[in-house]
């Protein structure tokens, strides 16, 4: 494989053992007409998922694409995500964490052919279908809202509406400080990749995103999620990479949150540590 692909695959996995397998081989089946690699970083997994991938390791014919990581202690989500990130050299990165999957095998081609042919996007993600793994069903997409073909940095200001695993970006930027306090880190990333250019929305349906009770976000209940929120809202605000419209917008949308909460005096005293820390 060459030192230097174009497409890094960053995928982060902790205590995946029933999903990574199938998350691997989404991104091994990839067609392309360019080398890629994948970056596996496992935060020290307590379940069989190092066996897993050490089979894969052995046994399968592509597995000289994979650059695997196994941490001896846990580093925790963000900082196992990090560690990942800056070990993609591609000229592009794509995201999939380990209990999602990836469905086209021209999933890459397409998004890369896409990026090139158009350097005034600075990202490019996809329709993706939902796995409600406790009834093993397969669903269309109701979490994220609909948005058009082309979007911009103010349309991020009003939410997430991109999957992780439907994500290829422009590499060549290093993450800030302050991205290592985001509780999430999905909507910040894409807000430091975006800046000043545009997102493209393809309407192929080319990966799998797992709703589970055991996912770092789905198991909080819904108050906490809003207080998580609003924190790396509050970071991406402070941070200089909005413009003064979106600047404007993610205000809007932070109270907008606050508005959902409780009122009664616990969550009022949380909301205001978290607003002035």
């Amino acid at each position: 494989m060459q030192d230097s692909p174009k497409v890094s695959v960053c995928m982060i996995t902790f205590n995946h053992e029933k999903y990574i397998r199938e998350a691997i081989d989404g991104v091994l089946v990839q067609q392309t007409n360019f080398q890629i690699e994948l970056i596996l970083a496992n935060d020290c997994s307590s379940d069989g998922t190092d066996a897993i991938i050490q089979n894969i390791l052995e046994t399968h014919p592509r597995a000289g694409q994979i650059r695997y990581f196994k941490h001896e202690k846990n580093l925790g989500m963000m900082p196992n995500f990090m560690f990942a990130f800056e070990q993609c050299h591609g000229k592009y990165i794509a995201l999939c964490e380990g209990d999602d999957y990836w469905t086209d095998p021209l999933k890459l081609q397409k998004q890369v052919d896409f990026l090139e042919a158009n350097p005034e996007y600075a990202l490019c993600f996809h329709e993706v279908q939902i796995k409600e793994e406790a009834a093993g069903t397969l669903i269309e997409d109701n979490i994220t809202r609909k948005v058009p073909d082309t979007t911009d940095i103010r349309d991020l200001a009003r939410g997430n509406y991109i999957h992780t695993p439907s994500v290829v970006f422009r590499n060549g930027f290093s993450l800030p400080n302050w991205f290592s306090e985001c509780v999430m880190g999905d909507w910040p990333l894409y807000c430091i990749i975006t800046g000043d250019k545009k997102i493209k929305k393809l309407t192929d349906v080319m990966a799998v995103y797992r709703r589970h009770p055991s996912s770092m976000w789905s198991a909080k209940d819904k108050n906490t999620r809003i207080l998580n929120t609003l924190h790396t809202y509050r970071l991406v605000l402070e941070s200089g990479v909005l413009n003064p419209e979106a600047k404007t917008i993610l205000q809007t949308s932070m109270q907008g949150l606050k508005n959902q909460l409780p009122k009664k005096s616990s969550f009022l005293q949380r909301l205001k540590n978290l607003l002035t820390s």
